[in-house]
């Protein structure tokens, strides 16, 4: 019974990756063709032609990210436990995190125009999952069986799917930046938001999620006390994790004491990220310690 929930994760997982890659052909057509009916006044582009290519795109981002999310419940019950136990796990969750993050934002802010990076990123992220990544299911080791696996990871999946997202829009700050200083946006580029739109939604989005982070690492701290007697010991995933969590305090210290704002801001955002990141990929595959249980 077990093999049968495993294999109906794998095709959920497939179909998810599949609806993906509609969204992305259908946010590139909806790019692409605005690029050819521009304006001939303004020079900026007319994306009304394409709003329903648009409300597809989005419309099968949603239903990649439901299934995508049935996937992940199913390789739960397939395991008969939380399905955060190895790298192929924290990836497909990772990803559902971070559509989750961009769909909940798309409620409140217009960020179609991040849908084409959004869409490539979460099939990356698949791809790579279910042709390296990927290890059957199966129980937990003893020392990940506790509670806290639930309270810890959870918390820290969900905090690096918004961590990422504002990378992606302090990405496109200073991109965006870069352009403006060199004289007018381009055509295509005047649809996007202004700097100041972008500097402070990626702003909101650390500030929002940061306390979140705060709790998984002392959350990790107190399921390492249960799990080995100390709370602290140094080991590569918890310094890092240490790390990440002081470049994002020195992040939001910098805007609300010092007033950093701007291209400043964006690159001490994608460096925070980028010590997420390398926590994620490289001392989880490649680092030693304690938590390499919870690699491939």
């Amino acid at each position: 019974m077990s093999r049968t929930w495993a294999f109906l994760s794998n095709y959920l997982v497939y179909s998810a990756m599949a609806v993906y890659t509609l969204s992305f052909i259908a946010h590139a057509i909806e790019t692409a063709w605005a690029v050819k009916v521009p304006n001939s006044t303004t020079k900026t582009m007319d994306y009304s032609r394409t709003e329903k290519v648009a409300r597809i795109a989005t419309a099968m981002m949603i239903l990649g990210f439901v299934l995508l999310f049935a996937g992940v419940i199913v390789r739960g019950v397939s395991a008969g436990r939380v399905p955060w136990g190895n790298m192929y796990e924290f990836s497909i969750t990772g990803a559902l995190a971070f559509t989750g993050a961009y769909l909940g934002a798309l409620r409140k802010y217009d960020l179609r125009w991040l849908g084409l990076l959004i869409s490539i990123s979460v099939l990356l992220t698949l791809g790579t999952a279910v042709t390296v990544l990927y290890v059957p299911s199966a129980p937990l080791v003893p020392a990940l069986k506790s509670p806290w696996l639930v309270i810890h990871v959870s918390a820290a999946i969900i905090s690096g799917g918004v961590f990422l997202l504002s990378n992606v829009i302090a990405t496109a700050y200073l991109y965006l930046d870069k352009m403006e200083s060199k004289g007018e946006r381009t055509g295509w580029a005047k649809r996007l938001p202004s700097l100041e739109v972008l500097d402070q939604l990626s702003y909101r989005l650390v500030a929002f999620v940061f306390p979140l982070w705060t709790f998984a690492v002392i959350a990790g701290a107190i399921w390492a006390e249960s799990a080995w007697g100390r709370y602290w010991g140094w080991d590569p995933k918890e310094t890092w994790a240490f790390i990440t969590w002081v470049a994002y305090a020195a992040y939001l210290h910098a805007r609300v004491t010092v007033g950093w704002r701007g291209r400043r801001a964006a690159w001490l955002c994608l460096f925070a990220g980028s010590t997420f990141l390398f926590n994620y990929v490289y001392v989880n595959v490649w680092g030693t310690g304690k938590h390499t249980y919870s690699g491939l």
